[in-house]
């Protein structure tokens, strides 16, 4: 890498022209990201939450992921995410934002600050289709969305670009309108698949070949009995599945047990109510992408995978879209003297 004393500032337009808009580039960086978490070529703390007093729903905080990558093009950085879940109805803006800050990984100067909102939200969808590929029935035909928000938009393009098999998209939200958006937006682009509005979460969830929760829940509300039988759940919103899923599937996975285990999110209360351990853990989900542990055995295998989300996965991709930036010469070029 080129050490210059100075940053390269990356826009979401600037990302989009590189191809942020489409999930093939988050799925090659964050099949890298996983492999280099199984190798262990990683430095990641515990990412803090920042909280306050007036700011009392569960998705009301600022978190700090920091991340040093190895492998052939080290490099450092951190993700600074904001959110706060009045901000769609008071200011009229997306709930979340955030910034990745890349530090060059020999001087440990910064080299690159990019807008991350975009990044965050297509790497959490890249998650879910990379372990859909090892983790579903590879003949899975019907998806089910729980929460039609932001965080589904993507959720639903990942998994219909890197998937054509897919004939339903299920989808429930406690507000219709928001499922009602989300088909406006994606059944023009995907003419061959049937979006369904589903009359309660149990009616999608029991549908499910693949099911994605995309809320912003603070109490579980799944239960073990709703799914069928060779089920894939990707929790992305964490808090909505109940305790005896974790105790009922056949497979649970995790993206790190460390970073999933804190915060009083499910997983953690079982561990320390005694009721689950990294013992019982299938694996994490590095180690099945890099072919150390096998994901699915067979069709009737009930899989939950649990990502707390990883600075990794924001990390790998920032760097991917950095490199590609400095090759196309895309970006602002900001002078740190």
């Amino acid at each position: 890498m080129t050490i210059t004393a100075e940053l390269r500032y990356l826009s979401q337009s600037d990302l989009k022209q590189l191809g942020a808009d489409h999930s093939n580039a988050f799925m090659c960086a964050i099949e890298e990201g996983l492999q280099l978490h199984a190798k262990r070529q990683f430095t990641q703390p515990l990412k803090p939450y920042l909280r306050w007093p007036d700011a009392p729903h569960i998705a009301d905080r600022i978190i700090a992921m920091p991340c040093y990558l190895g492998g052939d093009n080290p490099i450092a950085g951190i993700k600074w995410i904001g959110s706060r879940h009045h901000n769609p109805t008071k200011h009229q803006l997306p709930r979340a934002s955030a910034v990745i800050i890349l530090n060059d990984a020999e001087t440990n100067y910064p080299v690159a600050i990019l807008e991350a909102s975009l990044i965050s939200a297509m790497r959490t969808a890249a998650i879910t289709g990379i372990a859909t590929r090892y983790l579903a029935k590879s003949d899975f035909r019907e998806v089910s969305i729980i929460g039609c928000g932001p965080i589904a938009q993507t959720q639903v393009q990942t998994l219909l670009e890197q998937y054509p098999q897919i004939t339903h998209v299920h989808l429930y939200d406690l507000f219709p309108a928001a499922a009602d958006k989300l088909i406006s937006q994606f059944a023009p682009r995907f003419p061959n698949v049937n979006f369904t509005i589903q009359a309660s979460a149990e009616a999608a969830v029991r549908l499910a070949d693949v099911l994605v929760t995309c809320t912003v829940s603070d109490a579980p509300y799944i239960p073990f009995a709703w799914l069928k039988r060779g089920c894939f759940v990707s929790n992305i919103s964490i808090m909505d599945i109940e305790k005896d899923v974790f105790l009922k599937a056949d497979k649970v996975v995790v993206d790190d047990w460390d970073q999933s285990n804190r915060e009083k999110k499910v997983i953690n209360q079982l561990v320390e109510e005694g009721l689950f351990s990294r013992e019982q853990l299938h694996a994490e989900l590095g180690d099945i992408v890099s072919g150390e542990i096998k994901g699915r055995d067979n069709d009737d295998e009930i899989i939950l995978l649990n990502p707390m989300g990883m600075a990794i996965d924001d990390i790998v991709c920032a760097r991917w879209f950095y490199q590609a930036a400095l090759a196309q010469q895309v970006g602002t070029r900001l002078p740190l003297f």
